[in-house]
């Protein structure tokens, strides 16, 4: 029983860690990605001609897609590791919107990498393609990777802080600036394309935080199961 005890402690001792270097790689992975697709990409989705012209923009967009498919594998295991800690402290409603909006976040992102990825195949196949079309396919990219994935996070990140709020894991300040950072993203995504960049950041900031309070409180309840 004893050893019983030690391991399970032990694998949440691993989990922070986990938490930790899953949070490190999405916020760095996503942050890359998208700082390249806002220096490659031209700022009007329709203004394609030039940009396809351009090999090195080209192929800076393309590093950028790369990343995504391992921001949203390392988001997955951030939101996985946080779910296992929170355990039967979670409030069920939030906790299906964090779990839905995470995920739908993730799919949007995926979607907008490939359909930006097809548009960069076609037009390599067809240098000669009409404007019209190309941009299509480019508008098309640009508002499911900017619009509807900035909402779920916003929508991710207030389930998040209230979560947090009410199992005692995240502080008052960490909670505001969420519901800050949300509040951004939700109504003032298209003033800036450097707006998305909060979330990410939101993420890095709450990792010391998330970490700390997770070892803890395991570090605490570990000698009281003993006890028992």
């Amino acid at each position: 029983m004893r050893l019983e005890e030690d391991a399970a402690l032990s694998r949440s001792l691993r989990a922070p860690r986990a938490a930790g270097i899953a949070g490190v790689l999405f916020a760095a992975l996503l942050t890359t990605a998208l700082v390249l697709v806002r220096l490659a990409a031209p700022a009007d989705p329709a203004d394609a001609a030039p940009f396809l012209g351009e090999p090195v923009k080209r192929r800076l967009v393309i590093l950028a897609l790369s990343l995504v498919p391992f921001a949203g594998i390392a988001f997955l295991g951030f939101i996985g590791v946080v779910r296992d800690q929170i355990g039967e402290r979670e409030d069920r409603f939030f906790a299906t919107v964090f779990l839905g909006s995470g995920l739908l976040f993730v799919a949007m992102l995926f979607v907008a990498s490939a359909v930006t990825a097809a548009f960069l195949a076609d037009a390599g196949v067809q240098p000669g393609a009409p404007q019209p079309a190309s941009g299509f396919g480019r508008r098309i990219g640009a508002v499911v990777l900017h619009t509807y994935p900035m909402r779920m996070a916003a929508v991710f990140t207030i389930s998040t802080a209230t979560i947090g709020f009410r199992t005692g894991f995240i502080p008052r300040w960490l909670r505001l600036l969420g519901y800050t950072v949300a509040l951004v993203l939700l109504v003032a995504i298209g003033a800036t394309p450097w707006v998305e960049l909060l979330f990410p950041l939101w993420v890095l900031l709450s990792l010391d935080t998330l970490v700390e309070n997770f070892r803890s409180s395991r570090v605490r309840s570990g000698p009281a199961n003993r006890a028992a």
